[in-house]
């Protein structure tokens, strides 16, 4: 490990690369914590704290939405803009043509259409933001011209850090918006770590020596789930082109045992937080029927609830499932390969190549499935068995920090075997 560090601070290029990147985590961290006026953070703080969704999309904005800074929004709005374009792919033949069939220039032109789709949904969710905080007196907005005001700053900060993004893919090293987000997911570790210290109880030494081993436990699932594959064998025909031959090799098409990622669970807890939230807005209804329903929403998804934990697994397993259908599609995989002339071995090439795809999908996605159900209800377990609740044993955070260190790691390594290989 060091003598890779050594050769990474030896190669001027890779070097560069990566102060570039660090250079613009201090500017990410900078405009993260400029709030915008006329906010009681007490009653902002408290809020944040009993909201597991916007809890969510404060660990994406890293603190930044919990401060009301002009980033409070993070990257959600471009990550929800590309989700929505993926989605649409399913929906208009030609915009799927645009993603899967017209190489890098086809990509370029479906990732401006998801940034022009930023700007609105940007808006719309500093909009939503301000009035669900002006309704628990944590903002007070005077006027309209305040309003828009406040809108314009929330989405340029949003607009800022998408761009910062992509000078990180086009300048620096690795994904630009996931190095974002896992910059906001580390930069609070140390607020994390000093809450832990300050309440430190020496009566409760066991809970943190199993916490920890929990944590480990989850960190180490996490990376072998991440890195875990099912290869498909896969061989090419000979083919005689004049005097030359071509093919006849045997190689492999990975399948990964999670290709979903995180979003399973970013979709579950969309979906689970929605009745609690809209059942916190009626509890108080003078309607006698509203409040019962409404407190019984709140009661029954509320996190750490047994019904809240099973429903909240099953949706993670049901959008595992979901996504993975929307983002790989097993005919296509299987008309490229008998294009290229590539076949697997004892199956034939077309329709049927394309069922024996969909079928090795389907068990090794059972299990990256119920490894994510167990991962997003991990906190929950662990809060309940140990006492001790910290955001970094979160299975989102972990699966991100994880998936985004590994692939850092991938990429660093194949700088430098590209430049071993020059030098050779």
């Amino acid at each position: 490990m060091w003598q890779k560090l050594m050769q990474i601070f030896k190669i001027r290029e890779l070097r560069n690369k990566i102060l570039f990147v660090l250079v613009i985590f201090v500017f990410f961290r900078l405009i993260s914590n400029i709030p915008v006026p006329g906010i009681d953070m007490a009653k902002l703080h408290s809020f944040f704290a009993g909201n597991q969704f916007f809890g969510l999309l404060n660990l994406f904005s890293g603190g930044a939405m919990s401060n009301f800074s002009i980033a409070m929004l993070g990257l959600g709005p471009y990550i929800t803009a590309l989700i929505i374009m993926q989605l649409l792919t399913m929906i208009f033949p030609a915009l799927e043509a645009m993603y899967k069939e017209e190489g890098e220039a086809g990509r370029q032109k479906f990732n401006q259409y998801a940034r022009l789709l930023t700007v609105p949904l940007a808006a719309l969710q500093s909009y939503a933001m301000i009035i669900i905080l002006s309704r628990q007196d944590v903002i007070a907005i005077e006027g309209f011209f305040h309003m828009a005001l406040t809108i314009l700053t929330i989405t340029a900060g949003t607009i800022f850090l998408m761009w910062l993004g992509e000078l990180i893919s086009e300048k620096g090293i690795g994904n630009g918006v996931s190095l974002l987000i896992f910059a906001g997911i580390v930069a609070r570790f140390p607020s994390a770590l000093y809450q832990t210290i300050s309440t430190w109880d020496p009566d409760k030494l066991p809970s943190y020596i199993a916490f920890l081993v929990i944590a480990l436990l989850v960190i180490v699932g996490v990376v072998i789930i991440t890195e875990g594959r099912r290869n498909i064998p896969v061989s090419y025909a000979k083919r005689i082109r004049g005097n030359r031959m071509y093919g006849g090799v045997s190689t492999y098409l990975p399948m990964n045992v999670n290709p979903a990622g995180v979003i399973p669970i970013i979709f579950a807890i969309s979906i689970m937080s929605f009745p609690g939230v809209i059942g916190s807005f009626f509890k108080d209804s003078h309607i006698h029927l509203v409040a019962v329903v409404a407190n019984f929403l709140v009661n029954t998804f509320t996190k750490g609830q047994v019904v809240y934990s099973v429903v909240y697994f099953l949706l993670v397993l049901i959008f595992t499932y979901f996504y993975t259908a929307v983002t790989f599609d097993p005919k296509n995989i299987a008309e490229n390969l008998q294009k290229m002339g590539g076949f697997v071995p004892g199956i034939r090439p077309g329709k049927p190549t394309a069922d024996f795809i969909n079928f090795i999908l389907n068990r090794v996605l059972l299990i990256g499935a119920i490894f994510l159900g167990v991962i997003a209800v991990a906190p929950i377990i662990v809060r309940g068995a140990t006492g001790v609740s910290t955001f970094m044993v979160g299975g989102t955070s972990i699966l991100i920090v994880v998936a985004v260190v590994l692939e850092s790691i991938r990429q660093i390594d194949s700088q430098l075997t590209m430049r071993e290989y020059e030098g050779l």
